[in-house]
């Protein structure tokens, strides 16, 4: 079962990158980003994608130039996700063959995104939106468009968001924080996939 869920790694290093991702996939989280304000990111990506490139979906999160769209492709990357809706690396990335998800927040936002030809819609942060917003936004989106609520959305409201019309979404604090334990990353992305599985109805 693959669910629509990204682990956000943001400050994870290199030495330590493999290990906890081990650790989320074993737990069913497939889909692992690390963001580019990390040490190292390219680092922790190439060593990711070494380990887990045939089971898991790896990418960079924090991607605002497409001359990083163009690092990430020679390496093999296939999944680039931003705070912003630059249409550059939206193009750049889909060019690639990757997966783009670019952050938006309004319905101009969201729109602009999807001319670029983005996959999917990051709702971020979403904490500012809430579900009513979404919901609203919701209505007047392409109904395949993905949308995954980042930034305020997690295991204690996920079925608040996926009511307003969530596919998806990226857990950060709530899944690593940097300097946690490894058994601390397994606790959490099994409370993060238990909790989303409750509320999307899979009893899985």
């Amino acid at each position: 079962m693959t669910r629509p869920l990204i682990a956000i790694l943001r400050g994870i290093r290199p030495d330590e990158a493999v290990a906890h991702a081990e650790a989320l996939i074993a737990a069913g989280v497939t889909t692992v980003e690390v963001p580019l304000n990390s040490p190292e990111p390219f680092d922790s990506i190439a060593r990711l994608i070494a380990a887990f490139g045939d089971r898991a979906l790896i990418g960079a999160g924090t991607v605002l130039d497409p001359v990083q769209v163009v690092r990430l492709t020679g390496m093999g990357a296939r999944l680039v996700v931003s705070p912003d809706a630059n249409p550059e690396v939206i193009a750049a990335t889909r060019a690639a063959g990757m997966e783009s998800w670019p952050g938006v927040m309004t319905p101009t936002e969201a729109f602009a995104a999807i001319r670029a030809g983005a996959t999917g819609l990051k709702l971020f942060p979403a904490s500012l939106v809430g579900p009513a917003g979404l919901a609203a936004i919701r209505a007047v989106l392409p109904p395949d468009m993905r949308v995954y609520a980042v930034g305020g959305a997690g295991p204690e409201n996920f079925g608040a968001w996926i009511a307003a019309g969530a596919s998806g979404f990226g857990i950060g604090t709530a899944i690593y924080r940097p300097g946690q334990p490894v058994a601390a990353t397994t606790d959490a992305a099994a409370r993060v996939v238990a909790a989303y599985d409750a509320a999307a109805g899979s009893g899985s």
